[in-house]
């Protein structure tokens, strides 16, 4: 891992998530209006995601500690395997209980993967030259992402616009490509990613199933005594409960006001790719953020302007005005996540990352789980709009949390000690 340069490491990082989300990309515009497509109800469509909520709560933690203890790469293979094999059941998926099954493998998938390749980055990248300023990489990533999925979202409106080939309908012509692009991304991981690996062979997996309980021990217990970390991490409660509205429910509001689940399928390919273009843009503004506002304000601040952009497409009459919204509310979530990684990440060192990561993400996938069972149950006895406000305002609350970590860069400023240092939040350093 050393023998790579930061530019190299940058390379690699980047070229792999792009083709980590790619296959995003097609999916998110037609996931729900597929299972609608297939006889679930909204209803039914929020229970079967509770699958990946519940699978991320149990696992996250221990996958985050197995990677840190036996590596990140054989980590992410098997995840990415997994993400193939869900993809797959996914296209042929007809019932409840297969829809439940294929978010509980995508559960495992995201416990897998949260985390590793962005610690891989961080810890390569501080190998390589211990000065890098490896935010500005994590801003380039959203970037990256955000036209990775604008691509995928572009391609799949236009295989939805093809219509059915055969016995394939027109919605699942995209399932069908982002499985063969899961097979693209595994292969790559395998060839770019180089780690100096902690261990190898079949005793080194038995060490780290042994090590990974004392690793995420120890990555909560980061929790207890760091109280901006825990306030960070506690955001995303707020964040996986809201982030219903944009990913999930958008798909519905929009074919509320177009008049069909296909023209709306049709009609998100591009709009979907406008979004992810502006989530690039937002990211790209990162630099700016944090040398303008500060991290911990323009994070809090994103998080409110958020919340506003999912109020504005519940209200907004029309395509036009919810396709508006839908793109301001991206390009304010490509700042917010670059922002609130580089926040995380001056909060803890060494071989726990990964743990704290996880930690961080595992806080997503329940309240995220939540939130689909509260808001699809709204959607479906009120309306969708009353639905749309509620996740708002819940996105918006979240922001008073980034006060600890505005004080301590605040307090850390006025003492002349760096921020990731201030005594009165110390970084968990391990060496």
């Amino acid at each position: 891992m050393s023998a790579l340069s930061v530019r190299q490491v940058r390379f690699r990082f980047l070229a792999l998530h792009g083709l980590r989300w790619l296959p995003a990309g097609l999916v998110i515009p037609v996931t729900v209006l597929l299972m609608q497509e297939r006889g679930l109800s909204l209803s039914q469509i929020g229970l079967a995601f509770t699958a990946q909520g519940l699978v991320v709560l149990v696992l996250e933690l221990p996958t985050g500690g197995f990677a840190d203890a036996l590596g990140r790469k054989p980590v992410l293979a098997v995840a990415w395997a997994v993400g193939l094999l869900a993809a797959v059941l996914f296209a042929v998926a007809g019932s409840f209980w297969l829809f439940f099954l294929v978010w509980a493998a995508q559960g495992v998938y995201r416990a897998l993967d949260s985390g590793p390749l962005e610690s891989w980055y961080v810890d390569a990248t501080l190998a390589a030259d211990p000065s890098a300023e490896f935010e500005r990489g994590l801003g380039w990533a959203g970037t990256v992402s955000g036209v990775a999925i604008g691509a995928g979202a572009l391609l799949s409106g236009g295989l939805v616009a093809l219509g059915p080939v055969g016995p394939v309908s027109a919605l699942t012509l995209p399932v069908l490509v982002a499985a063969v692009l899961h097979g693209v991304a595994l292969v790559a991981l395998l060839v770019l990613l180089r780690e100096g690996r902690p261990a190898a062979g079949t005793a080194a997996l038995r060490r780290s199933v042994i090590e990974a309980p004392r690793m995420v021990g120890q990555a909560v217990g980061l929790l207890r005594r760091n109280r901006v970390l825990l306030a960070l991490v506690c955001v995303e409660l707020f964040w996986g409960f809201g982030m219903v509205t944009f990913e999930s429910l958008l798909p519905v509001r929009l074919a509320e006001v177009v008049g069909g689940s296909e023209r709306a399928a049709a009609l998100l390919g591009p709009a979907a790719t406008a979004a992810w273009l502006a989530n690039a843009a937002g990211a790209a503004l990162t630099p700016f953020l944090l040398r303008r506002v500060g991290a911990a304000p323009a994070a809090a601040l994103m998080r409110i302007l958020q919340g506003g952009t999912v109020v504005g497409m519940g209200l907004l009459a029309g395509p036009v005005g919810v396709i508006v919204a839908y793109l301001a509310c991206y390009t304010v979530h490509g700042a917010s996540n670059p922002l609130h990684m580089g926040l995380l990440h001056r909060q803890v060192d060494g071989p726990y990352r990964t743990s704290v990561l996880s930690l961080n993400s595992m806080m997503v996938q329940p309240a995220g789980a939540l939130g689909m069972v509260v808001l699809t149950a709204l959607a479906d006895r009120v309306s969708v709009t009353v639905a749309m406000l509620v996740g708002g305002v819940v996105l918006a609350l979240a922001a008073p949390l980034y006060l600890p970590a505005w004080r301590a860069g605040r307090a850390a400023a006025a003492s002349g000690t760096p921020v990731a240092e201030s005594p009165a939040e110390p970084v968990a350093r391990v060496s």
